[in-house]
C-alpha cells in the first residue's frame, strides 16, 4: 500500500458525516495543525501540553450534544482521516454559516482536500440553508489559509482582534466570506 503522503487525487477521497466514532481523530488532527500554524497566536505551553485533551474534550462534547445546527464532514483516505470541516448553521445573521473548523492532515496539503471538503460542506449548506451565506475567520499570520480561501473565493470583508483565543493570547483575525456558497460546489471550485 502506498503511503499516505503521496499524491492523492481528490476523487479517490470518500466523504461522510463525522460520527462519534471519529472524536478522537479529529481532535487529533485539530491539535496538531493548531501546532502547526498557530504558534506566534497561541501560546506554546497551550498547544504543547493543554490543546490534545482540550480538542478532545471540545470534540466528544460535540458529538455528545450532536447539535442539529452543525454539522461536521470528513475527508478518509483509505479508512484514515484526511481532513474535516465543521460547519454551524445560523451563526450570524448577516454571514450566515460559519466555517468553525477546516483542517487537512499536514502531509496531505495542496491536493485537493480542503477544497473538496469546502465543496462537500456547501453543498450541505446550501441544502439545508439555501438563501445561508458561509463566512468563517482566519489568523492575520496564517497568510497559506488566507491565499487558499481567496483561491475558492472567499473574499476578506472585515478585520479585529480574536475574541476567544484558547490560553489567553490575543491575535488579530479576518473575517472571509461567501455571499453564495453554490459558489464553492465541486463545478465552481
Amino acid at each position: 500500500m502506498p503511503p499516505l503522503d503521496e499524491v492523492t487525487p481528490p476523487e479517490v477521497l470518500r466523504y461522510r458525516f463525522a460520527t462519534p466514532a471519529d472524536a478522537e481523530s479529529i481532535a487529533a488532527l485539530h491539535a496538531d495543525s493548531w501546532s502547526r500554524h498557530y504558534r506566534g497566536a497561541y501560546p506554546d505551553a497551550y498547544l504543547d501540553q493543554d490543546a490534545p485533551e482540550d480538542r478532545r474534550v471540545v470534540w466528544r462534547e460535540r458529538f455528545r450534544a450532536a447539535p442539529e445546527d452543525q454539522f461536521t464532514v470528513v475527508a478518509e483516505l483509505r479508512d484514515d482521516l484526511a481532513g474535516f470541516a465543521h460547519i454551524c448553521l445560523d451563526a450570524d445573521p448577516k454571514w450566515g454559516a460559519i466555517v468553525d473548523n477546516l483542517h487537512v492532515r499536514y502531509n496531505l496539503k495542496r491536493q485537493g482536500v480542503g477544497r473538496a471538503l469546502m465543496a462537500e460542506s456547501a453543498a450541505v449548506l446550501v441544502e439545508r440553508r439555501p438563501a445561508s451565506a458561509l463566512y468563517l475567520w482566519v489568523l492575520q499570520q496564517n497568510v497559506a489559509a488566507q491565499a487558499f480561501y481567496a483561491a475558492v473565493g472567499g473574499t476578506v470583508v472585515e478585520e479585529e482582534l480574536a475574541k476567544h483565543i484558547p490560553g489567553g493570547a490575543t491575535a488579530r483575525v479576518y473575517r472571509v466570506a461567501w455571499s453564495d456558497p453554490r459558489l464553492l460546489l465541486r463545478s465552481g471550485v
